[in-house]
């Protein structure tokens, strides 16, 4: 994801109001998308399940918690496509269906400067404004230049659980985090009764174990199940063993061949920087989310062109010498790169020579020594 200068450019092109549902003759927002008739998946079925509403309203000044696979927020609210984005709206989603709406380039790149991030099942947010059917909320996990509170942007209110015994259990329990790229939620422990898949690095409070599943708590539904092989569970404020950077290289690597989505942090797809960041964030490091911070504002140390090293973030300017950053990724050693590079392309391994024609290479930092 390009720097917030870049971003801030892009939203001036933001296609509004040939998109909003009002002028199909429905009423606007993730609610009318949910509430009447599904649209048709690729494979003839509904695109999305019937809504789970907030058993509480969402004002402004709440701490909320995603309550869906992943929430998108959009730059502005009602910007989406609703033959495109209504699998990625609604509660619960299904972002399975919104990639395989997306399969061709164009559609996907319409998403770049209409989207700002995603927030995995669990994450916190606070709410600062509610206009209809969408809040505008921070991302508290997900450090940017725009706000010191975290992320801003818009989300449907369906997708929001202001969910206090949710928020106390985050604060106080042990958690599970999932480590399979994708794991089921269960209503039993057995595996059956499926909930919802949910995402890598989804992190969620523990209420109970059984032999072979983690009894969890998930905002706005109470408690369900994961399999205990797709997470690992640590004690109420314990960090994830200080990775080396071959560990933090390894998690990419599950991801190659993934297709990029732009905003994404999720097994459902990553931009560019939201792929280092997750990466770091699941070993523990928490870096700035987008690639301009991640190289202006992170605090992590310079490196020189020819002290690269294996690990080492590298970024690109949108010109020679520029200074607005458009791409990160990570070093590999050899001339390589990993990174998950755009809307066309998926998560790959390439030569930084090669991707870098044009001479737009602006620097490089190190999150990990040794």
């Amino acid at each position: 994801m390009s720097s917030a200068t870049a971003r801030s450019a892009a939203h001036h092109t933001t296609r509004r109001g040939a998109l909003r549902l009002a002028t199909l003759g429905t009423t606007s927002g993730a609610a009318a998308l949910v509430g009447g008739p599904a649209l048709a998946a690729p494979d003839g079925g509904p695109a999305t399940a019937p809504s789970v509403k907030p058993a509480e309203p969402i004002t402004p000044g709440a701490t909320a918690y995603v309550a869906v696979q992943a929430a998108t927020l959009w730059v502005e609210p009602e910007t989406f496509r609703p033959e495109v984005d209504t699998p990625s709206l609604g509660n619960p989603t299904d972002l399975e269906a919104w990639n395989q709406n997306m399969l061709e380039t164009e559609p996907r790149r319409w998403l770049t400067g209409n989207l700002e991030t995603q927030s995995v099942l669990g994450g916190e947010v606070l709410v600062d404004e509610v206009r209809g059917d969408w809040a505008r909320v921070v991302v508290t996990a997900q450090p940017t230049a725009r706000d010191p509170r975290g992320y801003p942007g818009w989300v449907p209110v369906v997708q929001l659980a202001p969910d206090e015994a949710f928020g106390a259990l985050r604060a106080s329990t042990p958690t599970a985090t999932v480590t399979a790229d994708r794991a089921l939620l269960t209503k039993t422990p057995s595996g059956k009764h499926p909930v919802m898949e949910i995402s890598f690095n989804t992190v969620l409070p523990v209420i109970g174990r059984t032999a072979k599943a983690v009894r969890v708590a998930v905002p706005g539904r109470g408690p369900a199940y994961l399999r205990s092989h797709d997470v690992v569970v640590r004690a109420h404020g314990e960090q994830p063993p200080t990775p080396t950077i071959e560990d933090v290289i390894a998690t990419g690597e599950r991801f190659l061949g993934l297709r990029y989505l732009w905003a994404g942090v999720s097994a459902y797809g990553f931009d560019c920087s939201g792929f280092t960041y997750t990466m770091f964030h699941h070993h523990g490091i928490t870096i700035a989310r987008d690639a301009g911070d991640q190289m202006h504002e992170s605090g992590l140390a310079a490196v020189e062109r020819e002290d690269l090293r294996r690990g080492d973030l590298v970024f690109f300017a949108s010109e020679p010498g520029g200074e607005s950053i458009r791409h990160v990724a990570v070093y590999l050693g050899d001339d390589l790169i990993l990174h998950a590079p755009n809307a066309s392309r998926s998560v790959e391994v390439m030569s930084l020579t090669e991707y870098d024609p044009d001479g737009e290479y602006a620097g490089a930092r190190r999150v990990l020594e040794g």
